[in-house]
């Protein structure tokens, strides 16, 4: 189907004009998806009560979400070729935005999960069909500006949720976690009908149903594998699990290189500072990803602070990546991707061995700043790998790139709380550094400080120059 376009249409790619508002409904619809992966988690107990179900049972509502999204994005980018990214993009603000409120409708758990899943299935259009637009309207030159918006809710949406969910459900309901995204969906929508480019569909390209198959599949496998491996018993089943997603994937992988009309372009891995995003950029994704699950288990079990009090000094966290936004740009800019990506790693590499060595002794005014700093340093990682991985793409190459990267980015969020929680379990089993209560997070912290290593000598093998048509494009002109 076509949609009427009012201005240029921009598969042209990289040469439309900068457009700030553009960016800043697309960051705000990510915003409400990612924070909507997470934030139930304060709610559990009050929708365990209301439903007569054991709080453990909720947790589906969570992981049915979370797989829905990843399952759904592969088949973002073909959608978007075929139906035009507006159209697309629209519909998925919109069927978010009802299945929102399906949820807080819901009568018991079956009908909860059932609603979670179109929520997810909104959710997972967003994200990539968003991205897309976005990208495909911006110039190189401006590139860093454009990532820069769009980085935001990821950073923000994990440290965030815990605050927002256990506000609304202490003094309203838990139900108004998912009424309060009703104002926020109309108005994204209208906004997208005014903001978003027409576009028209590109051509008639057959979908790869079996690379699509392998692909869900292997990603589905993935994240409920990691869900319960990262969960309190997670066993024989959740190894194999994961196990059978990466098989998959493989498998997927090996179809597309042979398939006349793949699913995905995987020639854009042959593009360095793209392949740095599944390298350096998946570990550094993980690696950070832990951070907010093991630092308010350890400020509760380790330090023996009330949830509250750890939900403040997390907040530290949040304080940093905003503080430091305005500055990403200009210093990517002055000192060029891959010194920005090495000092990222090596910074964040340091905050986490010196969170190991906290103890509930420890001033919390300096617990505080060491928050404040792995913060920032957060911040500049993220809004360094979201700009490189796009500078080398060719304009055709772009859905491909876009899709994975997105589907990379919620494999690397789940496989960070995974790899948290059996650090956590290992250094528990084996106490090589004492058995104290904050013995294993000692352990767990240094483990992912030398996983951190990694991805800085990832970036180390960077050219020099790597990504300076975006770090270097404005200040040229």
């Amino acid at each position: 189907m076509s949609t009427p376009s009012s201005s240029t249409d921009v598969t042209a790619g990289q040469e439309g004009t900068w457009q700030p508002r553009l960016a800043l409904l697309v960051a705000a619809t990510f915003f409400m998806e990612f924070l909507d992966g997470t934030v139930l988690t304060t709610a559990i107990p009050s929708i365990a009560s209301d439903f007569n179900v054991a709080a453990a049972d909720v947790n589906i509502t969570m992981t049915a979400y979370l797989v829905t999204v990843a399952m759904g994005i592969p088949l973002s980018s073909w959608l978007a070729e075929r139906m035009g990214a507006r159209t697309v993009f629209c519909a998925a603000i919109a069927v978010f935005t009802v299945a929102s409120l399906l949820c807080a409708l819901s009568q018991d758990l079956t009908m909860l999960t059932l609603s979670r899943v179109a929520q997810g299935a909104g959710g997972a259009m967003m994200v990539p069909v968003g991205t897309l637009v976005v990208l495909r309207g911006t110039p190189k030159s401006e590139l860093l500006r454009a990532t820069a918006y769009l980085v935001w809710p990821g950073l923000l949406a994990p440290v965030l949720a815990p605050m927002v969910g256990g506000a609304l459900t202490t003094f309203l309901s838990w139900h108004w976690i998912f009424l309060i995204n009703l104002p926020l969906g109309i108005a994204a929508f209208i906004a997208a009908l005014r903001l978003v480019p027409g576009t028209k569909p590109q051509g008639k390209r057959k979908l790869d149903w079996f690379g699509l198959l392998l692909t869900t599949l292997g990603v589905g496998a993935l994240v409920v594998g990691l869900e319960t491996l990262g969960g309190h018993a997670p066993g024989l089943l959740a190894a194999v699990v994961v196990a059978a997603g990466v098989l998959s994937l493989g498998g997927a992988v090996w179809w597309m290189r042979r398939t006349r009309v793949p699913l995905f372009n995987l020639g854009v891995f042959r593009t360095r500072t793209f392949r740095a995003t599944s390298t350096g950029g998946f570990i550094y994704r993980l690696t950070i990803s832990s951070v907010p699950f093991l630092l308010p288990l350890m400020f509760q079990d380790g330090f023996g602070w009330d949830p509250l009090k750890a939900g403040v000094m997390v907040a530290a966290v949040f304080i940093g990546n905003i503080g430091i936004k305005p500055a990403t740009t200009p210093i990517i800019r002055r000192f060029g991707f891959k010194p920005v990506l090495v000092f990222a790693s090596l910074a964040s590499a340091a905050t986490f061995a010196l969170c190991a060595f906290l103890t509930p002794q420890t001033p919390e005014p300096i617990i505080f700043a060491l928050l404040l700093f792995s913060g920032a340093f957060r911040s500049i990682g993220f809004s360094a790998y979201a700009s490189v991985q796009y500078a080398d793409i060719i304009p055709d190459e772009l859905p491909s790139a876009n899709a994975i990267s997105a589907t990379l980015v919620q494999l690397a969020a789940g496989a960070g709380i995974a790899v948290g929680a059996l650090f956590l379990r290992l250094f528990d089993t084996a106490p090589v550094f004492g058995a104290d209560q904050i013995a294993a997070y000692k352990g767990a912290f240094i483990a992912m400080g030398v996983l951190m290593l990694v991805s800085a000598a990832d970036s180390l093998a960077l050219h020099r120059d790597a990504g300076a048509e975006v770090s270097a494009g404005s200040a040229r002109r």
